[in-house]
C-alpha cells in the first residue's frame, strides 16, 4: 500500500511537471528586421517621408515584422509608427537621449513580446552620454533591448545601431563597443542579435570585427537568400543596380545560440518609387 500511494505521488508529480517541461522545449520563431526609413528631409521632394509612410507601414504589416530595428527616424516619423498599435517600441533620439535628432529604436509586437530591460549608448569614449566618438561625423547609438517572448518564455537579446559614415576608426571602435556591452549583459548561452546599418560592407574592419564573435545571417540562412545583394538603392528605382556602389551595408548578425531560417532583402514598391532609400532586411529566426 506505501509503495502504491508513493507511485501515485510521484505519478502526480510528473503530471504536473510536464506543463513546464515542454514550454522549455518549445523553440521561438520571430520575423526580424532592420530598415533605415531615410530621415525626413524636404529636399527629397516625392521621395520625402510625408509620400512614403503609408508604403512603410503597410510594408511592416504586410511582411508581419515581430521585431524591427529602425535607423534615422526623427521622432515626427517614430510618431507615424506609433500609429502601427501592434508595436511598441524602445529607444531616444541620437543628440539629446530624449527625442532630438535620429533615432536606432527597437519596435517589438507587444501582443507576443515583452520587453524585461532595455538601454542606450553612444558610439563614443563617453557612451553614457550624448556624444561624438573618434573621427566621425556625427553622434551615434545604439540601442539595446532584452525581450522575452510570452508564448515560449524564451529571453533574447537585440543590438540596433547606425555606424558612421565617415570615420573608419569609430566604426571599428564602435564594433568593439557593441561586442563588450554583449559580453556584459548576455550570458553565454542567450540568444543575442545585432541589427542596423553599419555603413560597412564585408571587406571592412568593423565587419571584420563583428564576425569574429557573430555570424552574418545571410551567410547561414538554411535556404538560398531572396533579393539583390545590395542594401542601398539611394531611390534610384529605374537603375540603382547600376549607379549605386554602396553595396551590402545593413545587415542582421546572430551568435551562435541563433539559427537563420530564411534571408531576404526585401525590394518592394509602389508606383515605381522604393519605400526608402534602404530596403530592409528580413530574417526567420529560431532558437
Amino acid at each position: 500500500m506505501k509503495y502504491s500511494t508513493l507511485f501515485k505521488k510521484c505519478y502526480l508529480l510528473l503530471l504536473l511537471a510536464l506543463p513546464v517541461c515542454a514550454l522549455a522545449q518549445k523553440k521561438t520563431e520571430l520575423n526580424l528586421a532592420t530598415y533605415n526609413l531615410r530621415l525626413n528631409v524636404a529636399f527629397d521632394k516625392e521621395n520625402a517621408w510625408p509620400n512614403r509612410k503609408e508604403m512603410v507601414k503597410d510594408l511592416i504589416r504586410y511582411h508581419e515584422f515581430d521585431i524591427f530595428g529602425v535607423q534615422e527616424a526623427l521622432s515626427g516619423q517614430m510618431k507615424d509608427l506609433e500609429e502601427l498599435t501592434e508595436y511598441s517600441h524602445v529607444g531616444v533620439g541620437r543628440d539629446d537621449g530624449k527625442d532630438g535628432g535620429e533615432y536606432s529604436a527597437i519596435f517589438y509586437n507587444n501582443k507576443k513580446y515583452q520587453v524585461l530591460k532595455s538601454g542606450n549608448f553612444w558610439l563614443s569614449p563617453t557612451p553614457e552620454k550624448p556624444s561624438k566618438g573618434w573621427d566621425a561625423a556625427y553622434i551615434r547609438i545604439c540601442t539595446w533591448a532584452c525581450l522575452k517572448d510570452k508564448k515560449t518564455g524564451k529571453q533574447f537579446f537585440m543590438f540596433n545601431t547606425h555606424f558612421d559614415n565617415e570615420g573608419v576608426q569609430a566604426r571599428e571602435n564602435a564594433a568593439k563597443m557593441i561586442l563588450e556591452k554583449i559580453d556584459s549583459v548576455a550570458s553565454k548561452n542567450t540568444p543575442v542579435i545585432i541589427t542596423g546599418d553599419f555603413n560597412s560592407n564585408p571587406s571592412t574592419s568593423a565587419y571584420g570585427t563583428i564576425v569574429t564573435k557573430f555570424s552574418d545571417a545571410k551567410l547561414i540562412a538554411q535556404t538560398k537568400p531572396y533579393g539583390p545583394d545590395s542594401t542601398f538603392n539611394d531611390f534610384k528605382y529605374q537603375n540603382y543596380t547600376k549607379v549605386v556602389k554602396e553595396g551590402r551595408i545593413d545587415f542582421v548578425f546572430v551568435n551562435k545560440n541563433v539559427e537563420v531560417l530564411k534571408y531576404a532583402v526585401l525590394t518592394d514598391s509602389k508606383d515605381l518609387r522604393f519605400p526608402s532609400d534602404h530596403f530592409p532586411v528580413v530574417c526567420r529566426l529560431r532558437f
